[in-house]
């Protein structure tokens, strides 16, 4: 009987194992965490963003856009596994679906745990041995493992790594990997985050907003536009309006807030010349800017503040975005890096360990929210497992 390993338990490995199962073979996935899929159930908290309806090739432009990847690792589109295909697949688990205003397509139950659910029986009774608390800890005769029960050696005939990136620790995704492999010859770019925060130092008056989401503006940077919705934390502005841009700005593109991305300059400056009289600044601004959260974020960043119409329609179109820097791979929604394009094949083999394929965030790529990462995850996974797949006899 043939023997295939999976190593990580995530969106990519659990793809790859489910590409690998055939009668007559041995599957073995094995995960450091006591349980699988730890950072899809932390993303489905708030609602699992499965894909994005919108077509193929725009769909694909999201992501290609954003990955050094002259090997063409990163195919969504109907060649390997789109939009599309995540909706059949999930449906085939029984999951029902909905696509929200935006595109954006989730569980009817929002949560990612009957899906997670569904598809670990699935797995199960495809012949799939699930292995928790296995630490991947180096290379020998084979891929050796800490597990409950001491050191293992598993020497199989393919193997899939989906170890993930850097973002979340503690989630199990800490690049501990990344020595293995550079030590075998595998050329790894350093990890950064990707869909991450701005760090920002508020000021005393801005305290009170904390944790209120900013509605109705529009950012842009390096050439980009986003009009989500973002929030105020303790440690400066997160949220997807904010990640939407983060690439951007991480990589050194100036960012600035439009407070009133429906009027334009000259009515937003005839608003503006209604006659302040008693009025306090911030009383006045209400008026003109409705939202007091608006109001604030000018205060806090558009000083020193304009003495004429004009100039402070032109603030309010423009406000710079004031930050401290991006925040850092622990508060990441995902991380850029990892292997480089040039140390795969097209079917996502490593080209210093034949036989050893690899998938999801460990390659080197970055994909926005929105339903685009977690799709390139399972389509890498999916390339990989069947490539792997096709290198041994059931």
């Amino acid at each position: 009987m043939s023997l295939a390993l999976v190593i990580g338990a995530g969106p990519a490995g659990l793809m790859a194992a489910e590409a690998l199962m055939a009668p007559g073979r041995r599957v073995i996935l094995a995960d450091a965490m006591p349980s699988p899929a730890r950072k899809l159930l932390m993303a489905g908290k708030s609602g699992l963003n499965l894909t994005k309806d919108e077509p193929a090739a725009v769909f694909a432009d999201q992501i290609a856009g954003r990955a050094p990847d002259p090997g063409g690792f990163l195919q969504v589109d109907g060649r390997d596994f789109g939009p599309e295909s995540v909706r059949a697949w999930a449906e085939g688990l029984g999951i029902a679906l909905f696509s929200g205003s935006t595109g954006r397509v989730f569980p009817v139950g929002m949560k990612a745990s009957p899906l997670l659910r569904a598809w670990l029986a699935r797995l199960e009774a495809g012949g799939v041995t699930l292995r928790r608390r296995w630490r991947w800890t180096g290379l020998g005769d084979g891929f050796r493992f800490d597990t409950p029960e001491g050191p293992r050696d598993v020497a199989p005939q393919v193997t899939v790594l989906a170890l993930g990136g850097a973002s979340w620790p503690r989630l199990g995704s800490d690049a501990g990997w990344v020595p293995i492999l550079a030590g075998a010859g595998v050329a790894i770019a350093p990890f950064r985050p990707a869909n991450m925060g701005l760090r920002v130092d508020w000021s005393d008056p801005m305290r009170r907003f904390q944790g209120q989401a900013v509605k109705g503006t529009a950012i842009r940077a390096g050439g980009a536009v986003s009009r989500g919705e973002w929030v105020v934390t303790r440690h400066g502005v997160e949220g997807g309006g904010i990640y939407a841009l983060s690439a951007q700005i991480r990589d050194g593109a100036a960012a600035v807030i439009d407070l009133a991305p429906d009027l334009t300059a000259e009515r937003l400056a005839r608003r503006f010349a209604q006659a302040r009289g008693r009025l306090s600044i911030g009383n006045w601004l209400r008026r003109v800017l409705g939202c007091p959260l608006r109001v604030a974020l000018m205060l806090e960043w558009g000083r020193p503040l304009p003495q004429d119409p004009a100039g402070w329609a032109a603030r309010a179109k423009a406000l710079p975005l004031r930050h401290a820097g991006v925040m850092g791979l622990d508060r990441a929604i995902s991380s850029a890096g990892g292997i480089r394009a040039e140390a795969l094949t097209p079917d996502l083999e490593l080209r210093a360990l034949p036989g050893t394929f690899a998938a999801g965030e460990m390659l080197d790529w970055e994909a926005p929210t929105g339903g685009y990462l977690l799709t390139a995850c399972l389509a890498t996974g999916l390339r990989a497992g069947r490539a792997a797949a096709a290198r041994i006899a059931p």
